[in-house]
C-alpha cells in the first residue's frame, strides 16, 4: 500500500475541524426536535427510546461489510456523499407525518452515520501528523461541543418561534454545507497497488473478519481498553434516550427548558474543551483515558438523582465537562494503537458489538421506565456506567505500569505489530 498523506497544514485542520462542526450541530437541532415531535405524537418512553435503537439496528445493518469498503475506497468522496445522503433524508423528514415512516427515514439516517464516522476517524489519521493528533482531539472536542452548545439552543429558538419540522431544514443545510467544504480538503486515502483488491467479494469480508480477530488477539491490551470504553458510552446511549421523558416527567420542565437544560451540556464540554486544548501538552492521553470517564459517570449519577433543573443542569456540566478530556484521551489511544490500513475494519466490527449491547440496554431501561419507574430506570443505568468506569481505570493503570499506553502500534510490511 502506499499512503496519499499530502503536507500537513493549519489550514487543513481548521477547515476540517469546520465541516465536523457542521455536521454536529445539525444533528443536535434534528434530534431535540425529532425527541419532541415523537413524544408528542405517542406520549410513550418506548417510542422515544425506539429513536435510540434505530441507530445500533443501523449500525447492524452495516457494520458487517462496511469495514472493507471504508479501508478500500476514497475516504474524502465517501465523506462527501454520506454528508449529502443524510442531508436530502432529514430533508424528506420535515414532510412525513406517520410515525412508521419517520422511522424507516431515521434508520437511513443512521445507516449513513454508521459508515460515516469510521471513515472520518480514519481520514482525520491521514491528514494529521502522529504528534499533532492530541490536540486535534482536543480542538475536535471543542468544535463538538459548539454543536452541543449552539444546537439545543438554536433548536429552543426555532420550537419558540416555528413548527419543529423547521429544524430539519436548518439540519439539511448543514450537511450540505459541510459536503460542499469537503472538496476543498485533500485525497489523502491509502492507495491500493492491485486494483484487483477493489473488487468486493463474500471471501474478503470474511478475511477481514479474520484480521481483525487476529488482531485483537495480538494485541488483547488494545481490545480491553477500547471495550470498557465503549461499554461506558453505551451505558451512556441508554440512559440518554430516556433523557426527554425524564425532563417532562420527572423534572416537569417545558421544551424550551429541556433545550436550554442541555445547552448546560453544550457549556459544560466547551469548558472542559478549551481547558484540555489549552494544556493537551501537559497530559498524557492515557491519563485522560483513566481519569475523565470516571468523571463522566460521576456526573450522570448527579444527573439521575437530581430533583430540580439546577440539579440536573449541574449534573450535565461535569459528564460534559469530563467527556472532553475522556474523548481525547480514547481517540488519541485509537489512532496511536491501530493500524490505518485496517482502521475501518476494527472500528467497523467493534462497533457491531457495541450496538448489540446498546440495543439490549436501551430495551432493558426503556422497558423498567415503561413498567416501572423512569428516575429508577436512569438511576440503575448510571450506577452500571460508573462501576465501567472503575474497571476502565483499573485497567489503564494497570496497562502503564505495562507499557501498553506508552506503546504504539506499528505497520510493517503488512502486519501489526506492538
Amino acid at each position: 500500500m502506499e499512503s496519499g498523506r499530502v503536507p500537513f497544514t493549519r489550514r487543513y485542520h481548521k477547515l476540517y475541524l469546520t465541516t465536523i462542526g457542521l455536521s454536529n450541530l445539525g444533528d443536535w437541532i434534528y434530534l431535540i426536535a425529532l425527541n419532541l415531535i415523537v413524544f408528542e405524537k405517542t406520549e410513550s418512553a418506548m417510542a422515544v427510546a425506539a429513536l435510540y435503537l434505530l441507530k445500533p439496528l443501523a449500525s447492524l445493518s452495516t457494520n458487517f461489510w462496511a469495514g472493507t469498503l471504508i479501508d478500500r475506497w476514497n475516504h474524502k468522496y465517501m465523506i462527501i456523499f454520506l454528508d449529502l445522503i443524510r442531508g436530502a433524508s432529514i430533508l424528506i423528514l420535515a414532510f412525513l407525518t406517520e410515525l412508521p415512516a419517520i422511522y424507516v427515514i431515521v434508520f437511513f439516517v443512521n445507516m449513513a452515520s454508521a459508515v460515516f464516522e469510521p471513515s472520518s476517524l480514519t481520514y482525520a489519521t491521514l491528514l494529521i501528523p502522529k504528534d499533532d493528533r492530541q490536540k486535534f482531539q482536543a480542538w475536535k472536542s471543542f468544535v463538538m461541543s459548539g454543536g452541543f452548545l449552539i444546537g439545543p439552543g438554536a433548536a429552543g429558538l426555532i420550537l419558540l418561534f416555528w413548527p419543529p419540522e423547521a429544524a430539519f431544514y436548518v439540519n439539511a443545510g448543514t450537511f450540505l454545507l459541510s459536503g460542499l467544504l469537503m472538496l476543498l480538503l485533500p485525497d489523502v486515502s491509502v492507495k491500493e497497488n492491485d486494483s484487483a483488491e477493489h473488487r468486493l467479494t463474500f471471501r474478503m469480508f470474511h478475511e477481514d473478519w479474520r484480521e481483525v480477530i487476529r488482531f485483537s488477539r495480538h494485541v488483547p491490551g488494545v481490545f480491553f481498553i477500547y471495550g470498557w470504553f465503549q461499554f461506558m458510552m453505551v451505558m451512556a446511549a441508554a440512559v440518554d434516550s430516556l433523557e426527554a421523558v425524564f425532563a417532562k416527567d420527572v423534572l416537569h420542565i417545558s421544551d424550551a427548558a429541556y433545550g436550554m437544560l442541555v445547552s448546560v451540556a453544550g457549556v459544560g464540554i466547551a469548558v472542559g474543551s478549551l481547558c484540555n486544548a489549552g494544556y493537551t501538552h501537559k497530559w498524557k492521553a492515557s491519563s485522560l483515558l483513566s481519569t475523565g470517564p470516571l468523571f463522566v459517570s460521576a456526573g450522570y449519577l448527579l444527573y439521575a438523582c437530581s430533583t430540580t433543573v439546577v440539579g440536573a443542569a449541574s449534573g450535565f456540566f461535569i459528564l460534559s465537562f469530563s467527556l472532553a478530556f475522556a474523548n481525547t484521551g480514547f481517540y488519541t489511544f485509537y489512532q496511536n494503537h491501530v493500524p490505518v490500513r485496517m482502521m475501518g475494519r476494527i472500528a467497523s466490527v467493534y462497533s457491531m458489538m457495541e450496538a448489540v449491547l446498546i440495543i439490549m440496554m436501551t430495551v432493558f431501561i426503556s422497558i423498567a421506565a415503561e413498567w416501572g419507574s423512569v428516575r429508577l430506570a436512569v438511576l440503575t443505568g448510571t450506577i452500571i456506567m460508573f462501576s465501567g468506569a472503575v474497571v476502565l481505570r483499573r485497567i489503564c493503570i494497570r496497562g502503564a505500569g505495562s507499557d501498553l499506553l506508552n506503546e504504539e502500534i506499528k505497520e510493517e510490511e503488512g502486519s501489526c505489530t506492538l
